[in-house]
């Protein structure tokens, strides 16, 4: 009967990070016997494959991230993985055992789980890995590019942090538009984002850099700006009057400010913020075109399987720490079963 009692219990634990405090990604560690999650009404549980590491990963471990979680709570966001089990309430539910990629809490773990609608099956031929992204980094440089940016043919687009995730969907994105792609990125990362297609890489670092960029493009028609404080007056400076747009979805070096009085008398720009899951909650119609125009790019190549850096999940914490301090480039990613 002991035996038998340990067994079930194993049954209903799982490994999984744990962030006791919001001191940052030092206060995060591996629990091997955490509680395994239920999934509630609307939702799936998910054996979690390969988890996303992200910027917003690193914000939550300190607390700045709007709507995130409180301490302690089990970290991450983004996840693919096979659905093991299906909550009430979920309308024309895939099959158990399909694969999806989605986001939701608690996907540092071997278990997590997601809202229904808000997964996507991961394309066909396609591990769990290299589906990562989907609907976080590449939806994000999609919406900041597409609807939001109104990119065009031949338009000059400033990407900065072009060697994240989202920068470098989004270099590879402008490319296929053909837009001018004007990069900034540190000087390691240079060749690995010229070879997605930017025409031009520059150190973000430089202190001429908004004179560097003038003098290459003569004004900039959109600005993807993911920094915060290090760049945004430089995408500001850059940025063409009236018709020029910036679209903000991050501030990884800390808040910009931007008053009234600047808008009107120094930069009369268009200014546009995003959040990719807000914007799937108040315009779904907008997110439903998203998901189709990436199956398109999928379909036609432009859209390739990732190639993440996936790490044992103990190691997170460690990974959070390098991508906190800017030394890591493209996506990574946990893998909870090493």
């Amino acid at each position: 009967m002991e035996i038998k009692e340990q067994y079930h219990r194993a049954e209903q634990t799982m490994r999984a990070l744990i962030q006791h405090s919001h001191r940052g990604p030092k206060d995060q560690s591996l629990a091997t016997v955490h509680r395994r999650p239920t999934p509630g009404p609307g939702e799936y549980l998910i054996r979690v494959g390969a988890a996303g590491v992200n910027f917003a990963d690193v914000m939550q471990t300190h607390g700045t991230y709007a709507g995130g979680p409180r301490a302690p709570y089990v970290a991450g966001f983004e996840a693919a993985g096979e659905i093991v089990a299906i909550g009430t309430d979920v309308v024309n539910p895939l099959e158990v055992g399909t694969h999806v990629v989605g986001a939701g809490p608690g996907a540092f773990a071997q278990y997590m789980t997601m809202p229904a609608t808000e997964v996507l099956a991961v394309p066909s031929g396609w591990s769990d890995a290299e589906a990562l992204g989907l609907v976080l980094n590449w939806a994000t440089a999609l919406a900041a590019l597409k609807p939001l940016g109104e990119v065009k043919k031949d338009d000059v687009v400033l990407i900065h942090a072009a060697a994240g995730g989202v920068g470098q969907a989004a270099v590879r994105l402008a490319h296929h538009y053909g837009a001018r792609v004007i990069a900034t990125a540190s000087p390691a990362k240079h060749r690995a984002v010229k070879a997605l297609g930017a025409d031009a890489v520059l150190d973000s670092a430089r202190p001429d850099l908004a004179a560097e960029i003038m003098r290459l493009t003569g004004g900039v028609d959109l600005v993807l700006e993911s920094v915060g404080q290090a760049t945004f007056q430089v995408s500001l400076a850059v940025t063409k009057s009236f018709t020029g747009r910036i679209v903000v979805f991050g501030a990884a070096s800390g808040n910009a400010s931007l008053t009234a009085h600047d808008l009107v008398f120094t930069h009369p720009v268009q200014v546009k913020g995003l959040h990719i899951g807000a914007l799937a909650t108040a315009a779904p119609s907008i997110y439903d075109e998203l998901l189709a125009d990436i199956s398109t790019l999928i379909a036609a190549g432009v859209y390739v399987p990732g190639t993440p850096q996936v790490h044992p999940l103990a190691e997170g914490p460690a990974v959070l720490q390098e991508l906190e301090a800017g030394r890591t480039c493209g996506k990574h990613a946990l893998d909870p079963w090493r």
